[in-house]
């Protein structure tokens, strides 16, 4: 997670949304990782977890993603749900809720419907307050 929040931390010095993602294989191994990127990209799907998911599975030349583990540092959008749960990731671990535009605990839920065809285990990741106060400054800073 503490990568994860690297990447955020560089999204958000790049005028990015700061919010970042990692990847890593069963063996602990990263396989990607990625901060938000949709303006610079030009890119509506820029998401950190879109673009690691994206790198993850070039480099392992399969868009399925079997036993790795996902850190987030805020609750997926709904988009960046589906694509997890298209990758099989196997489980996903977020730092901080997103009560407003999340769909993991928020929402719609994305896990909890029924046409979801794959639900990876979710778990409260460390460093939610640092997460949490990072996207509170950035946004502040631009009311």
């Amino acid at each position: 997670m503490a990568r994860a929040l690297d990447e955020a931390r560089q999204a958000g010095e790049a005028g990015e949304a700061p919010i970042g993602a990692v990847l890593v294989s069963a063996a602990g191994e990263i396989l990607a990782a990625a901060g938000n990127a949709p303006i610079a990209s030009h890119d509506p799907t820029g998401h950190a977890e879109i673009r690691t998911l994206r790198k993850a599975a070039a480099r392992t030349s399969n868009y399925r993603l079997p036993e790795t583990t996902l850190y987030v540092t805020l609750e997926p959008c709904a988009m960046c749900a589906g694509a997890i749960s298209i990758a099989r990731v196997k489980r996903l671990v977020i730092a901080a809720s997103d009560p407003k535009g999340g769909a993991v605990w928020h929402g719609p839920k994305y896990f909890e419907q029924p046409t979801c065809h794959w639900r990876p285990e979710v778990a409260e990741g460390p460093f939610g307050d640092e997460a949490g106060d990072m996207l509170r400054a950035f946004f502040k800073a631009r009311r």
